[in-house]
Parts: structure tokens; C-alpha cells; sequence
């Protein structure tokens, strides 16, 4: 059987180290390097959950995607305000399992996290978004640019986008006419709202990622083109999960290893509920939104009855 340090070195030939970026904390976390490996285990978020779940399963290592440790720290006590990291070191240690991570450099490689996103929403990619310059080929780097086989509404995408993503409480939100038509689409698994300036570069209709914040959003539908979906961080790099078993699954059967590779399917996404507005109308007319002195504001009442709510 192939031993932890047999194993990364396999999943660093499919993710080198040196492609993360240099404020990143990927590689081993905790584990003997010789102890042998007959199971794996990946998930996204190394938590509880997933560490308890990685002990039920018998796996051997826990491959995630997003490190436990991402800033430097001093201790790994299972107490205080970062406790639950500790209380993960040590119930991993405890059993035996060990724990590696595979970040940004899964992020660029190839394939990499945008292309199993794409390939969850079944679009065709076309190249990286941000190409790595030292690869010749071309095929590294961050986020992929993707086109339909014909063009299609933007509601008709985001509802793609939706039956191709795994399921969570806040589902996908949309920016743009539902009518738009679509066919080049930018995706970026994980948070993608640093590179809207390549993806208006690029000439993307739609931009499918995560984490879209206020004023980033606001200014880029102001500039124009692309419309944007914006899913759960979670479910647009969980995908990768099963990509990268697969990759696993078929180094195994070159060396002959036997390993049992599984997927966590436990939903690590924070949000775990989704309440629609329950305001009865829109916001007043421009013309009363800042009334004078002299002038009582609508009660809600009155707003609702002469002012036609829109749906949440």
C-alpha cells in the first residue's frame, strides 16, 4: 500500500505547491508521512463535520481544498476563540488521519477548480481566464473562459447554473435583464470578484462565480457587460472534490494501489437558511421618498395599496 508521502507526492504532480500563491497554506498539516493510506477522503472545508465524517469512512487522509490554518498561528490548543482548528488537529492526529490541502495551486492547475465548475454546468471551456505565463500550453491558470454551442437567455443560465450546482440555502443570485442573451461565459470557482477587469477583457457576456460583494457587483453592471450569477462559495468549488478523486482513482490504478477514494458530501456552506424579503411593496415613489417637513411620510399600509410590490 502507498504510504501519506507516496500520496502527496502523486496529488503535487497534479497540484504543485509553487502555483499557490505566496499568502497561501497548502501541503501536509498533520500526519505521519510513512503511515499507509488504503482511503481518501475529500471535502472542501477541513471542520468537524468533515473530520468526524473522514473517521466513520476509515479513511486514512482528508485531501481539502481550503487550508485550516491559512494565517500563521503559535498554538493548536482545542480552546480559546480558534479552538474548533485545534480540536480538528487533534481529533485527526488521534485517529490516525491525516490532513492535506491543495488551494490556489488546484486553483490554476490543469485541469483546476473552474474547470470542474464548468464541467458541473456542462460548458465547454475555451481557455484560463488569467493565464499562468510560465505554462507553454496555455491551459494553467486562474478561472477558464467558457461558450455555449448557441446563445441563450441569461434566466435560461442561471437555471443551468442551478440544476448543475449542488443545492444550498442561499442559492445563486442574479444581476441583469433575464432576458439578456448569453454565450461567452467567464467562471471562477471560490471568490471571484477581483478579476472583473480580465473578465470585461475577455469580452464575457456572463460571469458565473462566488462571493460577489456590494460595490464590485454595483460598478461592474454599471460598466456594462457581463451580467453576473453569483452562487454559494461552497458549492462552486465543490465540484473540484470529485474531479480531483477521479485524478486520484486513475493514478491508483497505474501504480496499482488499491486506494478507496470518496466525496464528502456533507454541505460545509455557513448559510443554512434563506428568508425572501417579507416587505409588502417597494420602496415609495422618487417623488415622496424625501418629503418635506410639512409632508407625512406613507405609512406602510398606504404604500402598499397604491404601490404594486415586486417580487422577492
Amino acid at each position: 500500500m502507498p504510504t501519506v508521502s507516496d500520496v502527496i507526492a502523486a496529488l503535487d504532480a497534479l497540484w504543485p505547491p509553487a502555483l499557490a500563491e505566496p499568502w497561501d497554506a497548502v501541503g501536509l498539516v498533520c500526519g505521519d508521512p510513512e503511515a499507509e493510506v488504503t482511503r481518501v477522503l475529500f471535502a472542501v472545508d477541513p471542520v468537524a463535520e468533515v473530520a468526524d465524517e473522514a473517521i466513520r469512512i476509515g479513511a486514512d487522509l482528508l485531501v481539502t481544498h481550503h487550508p485550516l490554518y491559512l494565517r500563521g498561528t503559535t498554538t493548536v490548543a482545542p480552546v480559546g476563540p480558534a479552538g474548533f482548528k485545534g480540536r480538528v488537529v487533534h481529533t485527526l492526529i488521534r485517529n490516525g488521519v491525516a490532513l492535506h490541502v491543495a488551494h490556489t495551486n488546484a486553483d490554476r492547475a490543469d485541469p483546476g477548480v473552474s474547470d470542474a465548475l464548468a464541467a458541473a454546468v456542462d460548458l465547454r471551456v475555451t481557455g484560463p481566464l488569467v493565464p499562468d505565463p510560465t505554462d507553454p500550453a496555455g491551459r494553467r491558470g486562474l478561472g477558464r473562459l467558457c461558450e455555449l454551442d448557441a446563445p441563450v437567455s441569461l434566466a435560461a443560465f442561471a437555471a443551468r447554473a442551478a440544476h448543475g450546482l449542488p443545492r444550498t440555502a442561499t442559492g445563486l443570485r442574479v444581476a441583469g435583464d433575464p432576458e439578456t442573451q448569453v454565450r461567452t461565459i467567464a467562471v471562477c470557482g471560490g471568490s471571484g470578484d477581483s478579476l472583473f477587469e480580465q473578465v470585461r477583457a475577455a469580452g464575457a457576456d456572463v460571469y458565473l462565480t462566488a462571493d460577489l460583494r456590494h460595490h464590485p457587483a454595483s460598478e461592474a453592471r454599471q460598466a456594462g457587460a457581463p451580467v453576473l450569477v453569483d452562487a454559494a462559495h461552497w458549492a462552486t468549488e465543490w465540484p473540484w472534490c470529485e474531479q480531483a478523486a477521479g485524478q486520484l482513482d486513475e493514478i491508483s490504478d497505474r501504480h496499482g494501489w488499491a486506494l478507496r477514494t470518496h466525496v464528502s458530501r456533507t454541505v460545509t456552506d455557513p448559510w443554512t437558511a434563506h428568508a425572501p424579503s417579507s416587505s409588502p411593496s417597494d420602496l415609495p415613489p422618487a417623488a415622496s421618498a424625501h418629503p418635506s417637513p410639512a409632508t407625512t411620510p406613507p405609512t406602510r399600509a398606504s404604500r402598499a395599496s397604491s404601490s404594486p410590490g415586486a417580487p422577492r
